[in-house]
C-alpha cells in the first residue's frame, strides 16, 4: 500500500506573514486589510507599522497596499494632502506594472485625493 506525503499549508511568503500579522484580525478598511482595532488612531498607527515592514523588507506591493490604505484613513480624517503625498511616493517608485489592479487603483485614490483637495469631481 502506498501512502501520500502529509499535505502542507501553502507557502506565504515571509513578508506575507509578517504584514498579515501586522495587520491583526478585527475590522477592515479598504484592500481588505485587517486592522486590530476600529480606534481611528490605532488604525492609522497599525497602518504605519505595516508600511514600515513592509517597506523593511522590500515587499513594495505590500507598501502599495498598505498606503493605499492608510491613505484611505487619512483621507476620512481630512488629511488629504498627507494621503495624497505619501501614495503618489510609492506609486512613482513603480516602473511597470500599470496595468495591475493595485496599481490601477492607487492611481484612481491619487486623483480622488488630488480632486478633493482642489474641491473639483472628476
Amino acid at each position: 500500500m502506498m501512502t501520500r506525503p502529509a499535505r502542507r499549508s501553502p507557502k506565504r511568503s515571509r513578508s506575507s506573514n509578517a504584514a498579515a500579522n501586522t495587520y491583526g484580525k478585527r475590522s477592515s478598511i479598504g484592500c481588505g486589510v485587517k486592522l486590530k482595532s476600529t480606534n481611528p488612531v490605532e488604525a492609522e498607527a497599525d497602518f504605519r507599522r505595516a508600511v514600515d515592514v513592509a517597506r523593511s523588507q522590500d515587499a513594495r506591493s505590500l507598501e502599495l497596499r498598505a498606503t493605499m490604505s492608510l491613505a484611505r484613513l487619512l483621507n476620512k480624517q481630512g488629511k488629504r494632502d498627507e494621503a495624497r503625498a505619501m501614495l503618489a511616493e510609492i506609486y512613482n517608485w513603480f516602473t511597470e506594472g500599470f496595468d495591475t489592479a493595485d496599481l490601477m487603483d492607487a492611481k484612481a485614490l491619487i486623483e480622488e485625493l488630488s480632486a478633493s483637495r482642489s474641491g473639483e469631481k472628476m
